[in-house]
């Protein structure tokens, strides 16, 4: 899921995809359709690339990550309150320990960079995940009394599934953009449009599959994505590497490493980072508690499976339409002023949960659903508008050479404060005691959160003072150091494709 240079990378990511060259004119207007297209950018891409890249894209982003992905989200939490029978603050602390496979995503970017198997670098890690997801998930299917460490443990298998393969078709769309530089935008457009789709159906359906087959019956399900992700790596269409000694491997890794360390104690570089971890992990998340007073049928609002999911779908066009506000307003503003007020807004927009959870949204005529819906879509919309300016200054603070392994670096920073404020507010659940019965002081748990985003405010001067279209890293290490280079590097007969993310499929999908 990333902008290498200054601004050109962001601008190629986000924008409208750019008409092809006068070589790849025809396929511009390819049955009379315009530029804008999806089935364009398929045929396009399926005309100039190999089919199994497309097909990888559209498995990965489409079916695992979007529609798995949406899917996912509410048959784990129904999994965890109605078969586990855990209380809110476990399940919230839970939901953080499957992120750890998220959190060290550079290590899987490096490992397919320099580690091949029986000479390829893409093939094996898409296999692995695949076998990684099935198992995972029909382990959670067909043991009805699993102890909840392996319930656990069979997450966290699925999720290093899922960010084994989004690294590695990542690897490959960078690879791939590398040899069709006019096809890159397109490339980008077709993972975020595929993510997209994928995770509005997901979030739609999910709600009725688990009210039909139960959690852990669709929990089964999500083993088809899996064996497609499998497929992936029997099907993907990539030339042998030679193979290098354990010496080679080592000696890329350790200057990888040599390099991340030695950026990261810039004090422009580290100061950012300290501010975007405080941020995410004082912004308590007691999602948990509220998905459990969601569906009590006592002393909650008795929302059915169906009725969660239609929540969880439409507050995604939340997400999207942040995304928009950003481009179209916002991308201009300094990094200061827009974090600024996007952390008093997260704050303030807090309130609605408590509004939610009093009830006083019937003193105004709007029913719970209706209340419920319009929470989720601005909570979604502001949450995006607060990580966009992160996602941002993250590529930014990618050394040239890097860009794509320091990038993972930065979003496990991300993920560690998402986890971090996971665990938090399962402490804050349990202090309060807000169990699966007792919801009395979920309203205090609320306010405690919203006052709790406003600290990330007296660190604020840990953020860039720059406008979002200039410079953070010295000039030095953003053009130099050329020895992990974004283009194909071959070196003592070793070739390395920096990982390249997506800034924008990051605003779609979410990991960890």
């Amino acid at each position: 899921m990333n902008e290498e240079s200054v601004e050109e990378e962001t601008t190629a990511l986000t924008d409208s995809s750019p008409v092809p060259s006068e070589k790849q004119g025809p396929l511009d207007a390819v049955h009379g359709e315009p530029a804008w297209s999806p089935l364009r950018w398929f045929r396009m891409l399926a005309t100039e690339l190999h089919w199994s890249f497309l097909y990888g894209v559209v498995t990965v982003y489409g079916i695992s990550q979007g529609l798995g992905g949406g899917i996912w989200k509410v048959a784990t939490d129904y999994y965890w309150k109605d078969v586990q029978k855990v209380q809110p603050s476990a399940a919230q602390v839970y939901q953080g320990i499957t992120s750890i496979p998220w959190i060290i995503k550079p290590i899987w970017g490096l490992l397919t960079d320099v580690v091949s198997v029986s000479g390829y670098r893409r093939r094996p890690y898409f296999v692995l995940s695949g076998l990684l997801g099935v198992v995972a998930m029909l382990t959670l299917s067909l043991h009805s009394k699993l102890h909840v460490a392996f319930a656990l443990l069979a997450m966290i298998g699925e999720s290093a599934g899922m960010a084994i393969a989004d690294v590695t078709i990542d690897a490959c769309g960078a690879q791939n953009s590398i040899i069709h530089p006019a096809l890159a935008s397109d490339v980008q457009s077709l993972m975020s449009f595929c993510a997209a789709i994928g995770g509005l159906v997901g979030y739609s359906i999910s709600g009725l599959l688990v009210h039909a087959i139960g959690s852990q019956g669709v929990l089964g399900l999500l083993s088809i994505p899996a064996v497609l992700v499998f497929s992936v790596g029997l099907l993907l269409s990539e030339d042998l590497s030679p193979s290098y000694s354990f010496k080679q491997v080592l000696e890329k890794f350790l200057e990888a490493i040599r390099t991340m360390w030695s950026t990261l104690k810039l004090p422009e570089v580290w100061r950012p980072c300290l501010y975007i971890y405080l941020s995410l992990a004082l912004s308590l998340n007691i999602q948990e508690g509220m998905f459990y007073w969601y569906t009590d049928s006592s002393k909650g609002l008795s929302f059915s499976e169906g009725t969660i999911g239609s929540i969880f779908a439409i507050g995604s066009v939340g997400s999207l339409l942040g995304v928009i506000l950003y481009q179209n307003s916002l991308k201009d503003y300094p990094f200061k002023s827009l974090l600024f007020w996007s952390q008093l807004l997260l704050s303030l927009s807090g309130f609605l949960d408590l509004v939610l959870v009093l009830r006083l949204n019937l003193k105004l005529g709007l029913p719970n659903y209706f209340f419920a819906v319009i929470d989720e879509g601005v909570s979604q919309m502001v949450n995006r508008l607060k990580m966009i300016p992160f996602l941002v200054i993250s590529a930014k603070l990618c050394p040239s050479g890097i860009e794509g392994t320091f990038f993972a670096l930065a979003m496990s920073i991300e993920n560690f404060g998402a986890m971090t404020s996971s665990w938090g507010g399962g402490i804050l659940l349990h202090m309060l005691r807000v169990t699966r019965t007792e919801f009395g002081n979920l309203w205090v748990a609320i306010l405690v959160r919203n006052l709790m985003r406003i600290l990330p405010l007296v660190f604020l001067d840990l953020a860039p003072k720059s406008d979002q279209s200039c410079r953070i890293l010295p000039a030095e290490l953003v053009e130099g150091n050329e020895s992990f280079g974004n283009e194909v590097l071959v070196e003592d007969g070793f070739e390395m494709v920096s990982l390249v993310e997506d800034i924008e499929i990051i605003l779609l999908v979410d990991n960890r």
